[in-house]
């Protein structure tokens, strides 16, 4: 079944309702943030190449547009999925990593996607390092130029008004301070975008120096580094409308 786009919260409870019984693929996106752009693809592929499996039905839905459905699962990173059925949430998954959601799917599901060389592309996280062949045969990854790294970094951290490096993802942070700091991000209903640092090293470490900054998480708004978690705790201490302020900087 090919995607269908939610229009109205309405719409929504029809659909999910109606359908309960099937295998329900929820994908929260925004016009706004740049990995949206990659799993727009990657969500029509995948209901493209199950449109003859009726157990599964594929709702996008803008989060921004319709804050409310965003509200009730508590959405506040895209890109975000959520699959169901029966009004049961059976996995949540945030972040734009192709192979993690093709893996969910396959695994609710009763018709298996391929994840290499299948109808669904995968891509990287974010990486543009190309591949090349070893002696042996075997694919290796060509190493980034600084060059090519610094622009990749530059794309990544204006990839959304708000950008997030963090340990982990907004649904199961894996360190202490990426949960404060997520945290922090929810309470104050902000928007963001978000980079799980542990799996792309490169990212990682040359962030450290892009930044200037030596830990995690790192927070940018529109481009520009704002800090860690101490320093956004000081920054909301001394005002309390820090982020608007700094987007409208």
């Amino acid at each position: 079944m090919a995607v269908i786009e939610i229009q109205s919260e309405a719409q929504f409870s029809e659909l999910t309702k109606s359908d309960a019984s099937k295998l329900i693929a929820l994908y929260f996106h925004t016009p706004w943030a740049g990995p949206c752009k990659t799993m727009n693809s990657v969500f029509k592929t995948l209901a493209d190449s199950k449109a003859n499996d009726p157990s599964i039905l594929f709702l996008s839905i803008n989060a921004d547009d319709l804050s409310e459905i965003s509200e009730l699962f508590e959405v506040s990173a895209v890109p975000y999925f959520i699959l169901i059925r029966n009004s049961t949430i059976l996995k949540e998954l945030s972040g734009a990593d192709p192979k993690e959601f093709i893996n969910a799917l396959n695994q609710f599901s009763n018709s298996p996607t391929a994840v290499n060389g299948g109808s669904a592309p995968v891509e990287s996280n974010g990486s543009s390092a190309a591949p090349i062949a070893s002696a042996n045969g075997t694919t290796v990854q060509e190493p980034e130029s600084e060059e090519a790294l610094e622009e990749r970094l530059k794309k990544l951290t204006s990839a959304a008004p708000i950008m997030l490096f963090m340990k982990g993802s907004p649904s199961s942070p894996q360190c202490g301070f990426s949960r404060q700091m997520v945290a922090i991000l929810r309470e104050h209903q902000v928007r963001f975008g978000f980079f799980d640092i542990l799996k792309d090293d490169t990212v990682r470490q040359g962030l450290k120096k892009y930044s200037d900054w030596p830990t995690f998480p790192q927070l940018y708004i529109n481009g520009e580094f704002q800090g860690g978690l101490d320093i956004i705790k000081e920054s909301i201490e001394e005002d309390d409308q820090f982020f608007e302020a700094a987007l409208a900087a």
